[in-house]
């Protein structure tokens, strides 16, 4: 450890987490991406492959219809144009095939009603071949029958239009068997592959809901499991340390009333103090073990131990105490105060009273000999605290530095973000420690 270090704790702070990561890793919770998943609505904004599946079929129409018209099959008056604006007008609702499946399906099978129509009343105006070969569908039919059973909500109705779809692409009235099995390969051969994808689709989501739920049953489970583990700690401490330091303060009454000495007497009620002082912490700690909840709950309450309780204003926080017991172990504080004393909310004074103990607590444990300064300035909405010490003179006590947690800093930036403030700290040019914040005059709700 760097004797040049710290008016905050002396050890590099592994990560910064923002309260919610905090809170989510505190309680276990699992992440909202994996407890929610959002089902978006399909766009009618085409895709790439929409827009080449459709320049394909439009393209392969306009080819069939130039070799008709080649061949001089079709209409005389009109040619094959006719049956070519039909085809274009099924491939272009093919854009929303995602989003009205029904409907595309119901158009192309539309169209190849009229197309079978046009054969006995208008020959050569829809279908150029009148001699009876070839399969009287769109050429986009396969894709709506694929995409109604795929993408539809309503599967009986998109069976039903199939199913007509494909009677009059087989024209099974004719019994030829390469019509039938023509029409059959283009309607209810895609309309069975898309029965396929939709039932892999489904099975997908149903697995995928499964492991969510099993992610977070194993979430709680764990969840548990900390909490039994936080109440056995909680107990523990509660019966081994609160009655060790119970006996301490009974014990440095005891010596307060029967010494005669009025320094000894001094000095033990001095110990008395802190003696409680330290149960009304362990008690809190306590809480706060017992029950997650209430390490927001003992920030928010205002109300324990080193002299903050509710209704204190920000110039009552009892700062001057502090400085005041530093320089009675030999800790050479200066206080600074500036602006207007107005009333702040009883979670800021606890935060910050935290903080400047905190900052002056890791100096007499790593920086002996340094002088601080504590400055305090006020305004109209916030409030502004930095706690510097200069750089170390005497040797640092190893075993007093190793004695806390490691995790001050840490848990003094998420005691701030609490309430709405920002937490800065860190080693100076001149060999010392700098620890800043800003608070909130009111802490937010909610």
């Amino acid at each position: 450890m760097q004797p040049a270090r710290t008016a905050g704790e002396q050890r590099p702070e592994e990560s910064q987490e923002t309260p919610a990561q905090s809170s989510a890793q505190a309680t276990g919770q699992p992440s909202q991406r994996s407890g929610k998943r959002s089902r978006k609505r399909p766009s009618l904004r085409p895709t790439s492959s929409d827009i080449v599946l459709l320049t394909v079929l439009i393209a392969l129409n306009v080819v069939v219809a130039v070799w008709n018209e080649t061949h001089h099959e079709g209409h005389p008056r009109f040619g094959p144009w006719a049956g070519l604006g039909l085809q274009v007008v099924v491939v272009v609702v093919l854009v929303v095939r995602r989003v009205w499946p029904l409907v595309v399906l119901g158009v192309a099978t539309v169209s190849a009603v009229l197309m079978s129509l046009s054969v006995w009343w208008v020959p050569g105006l829809l279908v150029t071949s009148v001699d009876g070969s070839g399969v009287w569908v769109p050429l986009a039919a396969p894709f709506a029958a694929y995409s109604a059973v795929v993408y539809s909500s309503r599967p009986r109705g998109a069976w039903v239009l199939t199913g007509v779809l494909t009677l009059v692409a087989t024209r099974l009235w004719e019994l030829s068997f390469a019509v039938a099995a023509s029409g059959v390969l283009l309607t209810a051969v895609p309309a069975l592959l898309g029965m396929y994808v939709a039932a892999r689709r489904g099975l997908i989501v149903a697995l995928t809901e499964r492991a969510e739920r099993a992610e977070r049953e194993q979430f709680l489970l764990a969840e548990r499991a900390r909490a039994e583990e936080r109440v056995r700690l909680a107990g523990e401490m509660h019966d081994v340390v609160t009655h060790r330091v119970s006996l301490m303060v009974l014990q440095a009454g005891a010596l307060r009333v029967v010494s005669s000495d009025e320094r000894v007497r001094a000095e033990a009620e001095g110990l008395r103090a802190a003696g409680c002082q330290a149960l009304e912490e362990l008690r809190d700690l306590v809480g706060v073990l017992r029950s997650p909840e209430s390490a927001v709950g003992l920030v928010e309450s205002g109300v324990g131990s080193s002299g903050v309780s509710s209704g204190v204003g920000v110039g009552d926080w009892g700062l001057s105490v502090l400085v005041e017991e530093c320089r009675a172990v030999g800790v050479e504080v200066e206080l600074s105060e500036s602006g207007d004393r107005s009333v702040s909310s009883p979670v800021v004074a606890r935060t910050a009273y935290r903080i400047v103990q905190e900052a002056l607590t890791n100096v007499r444990k790593h920086a002996p000999g340094s002088g601080v300064r504590v400055e305090v300035r006020y305004e109209a909405d916030r409030v502004r605290l930095r706690v510097r010490n200069s750089a170390p003179t005497a040797v640092v006590d190893r075993e007093l530095a190793s004695s806390g947690s490691g995790s001050g800093l840490k848990g003094l930036r998420q005691r701030v973000e609490l309430v709405g403030g920002t937490f800065e700290s860190g080693p100076r040019p001149d060999g010392g420690f700098c620890v800043e914040s800003v608070l909130p005059m009111e802490a937010p709700h909610g």
